[in-house]
This record gives C-alpha cells, structure tokens and sequence, in this order.
C-alpha cells in the first residue's frame, strides 16, 4: 500500500513506524513542512501507561524515549506562600526534539521516507496513493481545507498561556499560584532534559492585559515573569528561545472533528482532535492514534472499512478524555473561585476539579500531607513503578 503522512510529529511518526512494523510491504512516506529538529516547545509528560503501550507496539523505540525521559515524583501546589500540598504519584517527562529525532531515526531504519521542507496544501499532488494520512497539528492546514467534509469545529480558549523553559530543575510536578495586585499567575513546571525544565505560564485575559504582556516585547515578559516567579525560580532564570525562535504567548486550540475520515484521508493527532494541556495527554492520544491507525490498516482488507473501524472506534475511545480536558480548562479559567481557600483545600479542589468526589477522598488527602504518610506513599510508588518496568522488560533505574 502507498501511504503518505502529512505531518512528522508523534502522531505522524509513529503511525508510520507502527504501520511499517505490521507489514513491512507498505511504501510510506512522511511529509514535514519544517526542517529537521525545528520542533518548538520543551517537555511533554507522560505515564506507565504509555510506556506499557509503547514496549508492547516497538520495544526499540520505546527503550530510546525512556532513556532521554526524566522521572518526577509527587505534585507540589504552592499557593500564595511557602505553603504548599501535595498530590501523590508519579511521571515521566520527556524532551520534545530528542524524542522526534528519536522517532524520526526509527522510522527511517524501517524504511519510512521522510521529506523535510516540503510543503503539502493540495491533496491532488498525492492522487496516487492509496492512503493519506492527515497529522499537521492543531492548525491543519489540510484539515481547514477540507473543514466541511469533516464537519470541523475549532475554538479557543479564554487564558493566555506561555510555553517557556527553566534552567531551574524542579524534581516534581509544580504548580505554583502567585497573587499580583492585577490578579493571578500561575504556572506548572516539570524536568524536562538535563539542566532544564519546562515551564508553562498562564493567566486570565484581564489579568495579562493589566499586566501589559500585549505590549511588552518577548524578553520585557519574560523578565517579569522572573519577577512574578522569584521566590519559586530561587534566582533561576526563564528561558523563551527554543531552537533559535523566541517563545509567544498563545490560547488553547479546541478542535473537534465530526468525522475523521473522507475518501482516502484520514486525521490523527491534533489535527483530529486537541485535549487541553493541564491534563498532559496529547502526546499519548497521538501516539496511540498511530498504533491504533496501523492496526485498523492490518486488520482489515480494505481501506474503506480500516478508515471506518477507525473512525467510530476512536470518537468513542475519546469521549472521557476530552471530557476531562473541557472540564479542566473550565476550572483554570475559573480560578478566582477557589483562591480564598488556604493551600490544602486548594489543592484539593484543583485535583477533584473533573468531577464529583466521595466525602472519604478529602479525608485521605489530609492524611497523605503528612511527612510519614507522603514517604510511604513514595515508596509505595516506587514498588509499583519498578514492577511494571519490570513486567514490560524494561531496565530498571
């Protein structure tokens, strides 16, 4: 089969190796507007979850991404103060160039070509391929080409928010809330490769307006941001320029797609459908839209019905997650009605914020604030985080 993949991110990538490994026959090819390594951005998180997903589809690629990852352990909620709570649990974050180069290397050992700079705005240039497969991102350009045949609703969201870098290394999941006299600043931060973590700002339009981030060039923002963040960034700097292009602040791209498939194309990604960034889980929707693609494609004799099979499949598969992701991006948005509240109580609100919680679950989040309790708990994670590596082969570290 002749397939050619619109897009060289997780999704495209990873569709194209996943394909490739179930019949090795398939002639693939992937397009990528940009130059190699001109991703943007720093970290992406992930769990054991996606790690147990991806050693079960592609043991070599999966063994890179966990070497290049960084372990974080716990959720801190500062809030206001030097107060803070926490949230029990674990993660993974990873880089997100070295782990396209990563993919980008597996793909091409199994014999995925891959054509960088090449624009593709015209499906017609493709007429002789038997598949098309549609992973440009959130901003498809094919995608709003095509909007009515796929029944295409994008919007946005109402908070400002800002992708930067921090050459503070945070050891766990941060979320850190700073009152200013023109309103609430917030940001969450991860290790994200060596000597550097990521480090997403956000706020509501009135409080970014106020405090001038329209007018201010890219390094007058950054440098109040380190104002903002001073206590927490403990004389650390920010950092915007990512691959040589400087960071700007954006609003949240909501895509929906009534269907995912027309004639010959289909989309993945975020190109098909976007999760909000507070829930950490677009990255491993695409990836896992790639393995669930290829094996649609393995199953099933015609094109037609893979497309088909894949397209019920996955809306259905999706509904909770983006569920969760509307709900999340509401609470953030909303903020101003829990920040009355002392630091455990709001942590608690910001951890039970996808929905109704048993009366028990406030009482089992005082508990764990309690040193011993959170060591334990530590640990507890730690047992279970060396059991899965365990089961799925993985080298324990």
């Amino acid at each position: 089969m002749k397939i050619v993949c619109i897009g060289a991110g997780p999704a495209g990538l990873y569709f194209a190796i996943s394909a490739k490994l179930r019949d090795a026959g398939h002639d693939v090819t992937v397009i990528e507007r940009d130059p190699p390594g001109a991703t943007y951005g720093w970290g992406v998180v992930y769990w054991d979850d996606l790690l147990d997903t991806l050693y079960s589809n592609d043991r070599e690629s999966a063994q890179r991404i966990r070497a290049e990852s960084s372990l974080w352990q716990e959720q801190k909620i500062a809030l206001r103060t030097d107060e803070a709570a926490y949230l029990t649990g674990y993660g993974y974050s990873v880089n997100r160039a070295p782990m396209l180069e990563i993919l980008a290397s597996r793909a091409a050992e199994l014999g995925v070509r891959i054509e960088y700079e090449r624009a593709a705005e015209d499906l017609s240039e493709f007429a002789d391929a038997d598949l098309i497969v549609v992973a440009d991102g959130a901003n498809s350009r094919i995608r709003q080409r095509y909007s009515e045949q796929f029944g295409t609703i994008v919007d946005e969201g109402r908070n400002p928010y800002i992708w930067l870098g921090t050459d503070r290394v945070f050891d766990n999941f941060t979320f850190d809330f700073e009152e200013t006299p023109q309103g609430w600043v917030w940001f969450h931060a991860y290790p994200s490769s060596a000597g550097v973590s990521t480090f997403i700002v956000e706020c509501q339009e009135s409080t970014w307006q106020a405090l001038g981030f329209d007018r201010l060039s890219d390094a007058e923002g950054v440098r109040l941001l380190e104002r903002i963040f001073a206590r927490m960034l403990g004389g650390h700097t920010l950092i915007s320029q990512s691959r040589g292009k400087a960071a700007s602040w954006q609003r949240f791209t909501q895509v929906y797609n009534q269907t995912w498939r027309h004639d010959n194309v289909i989309l993945i990604g975020d190109a098909a459908h976007t999760t909000h960034f507070t829930i950490g889980s677009g990255t491993r929707l695409a990836m896992v839209d790639g393995i669930m693609l290829a094996q649609k494609l393995f199953e099933h004799e015609d094109v037609a019905g893979a497309l088909k099979s894949f397209d019920e499949e996955g809306h259905a598969a999706l509904r909770v997650a983006q569920a969760a992701a509307r709900t999340s991006m509401a609470w953030f948005e909303s903020l101003d009605r829990y920040t009355d509240r002392n630091a455990l109580d709001f942590s608690y609100a910001l951890a039970a914020r996808h929905g109704r919680q048993p009366p028990w679950r406030y009482q089992r989040h005082m508990i764990n604030q309690k040193p011993m309790v959170r060591k334990g708990l530590r640990w507890a994670n730690n047992c279970r985080r060396v059991y899965r590596a365990r089961r799925r082969g993985e080298t324990w570290r």
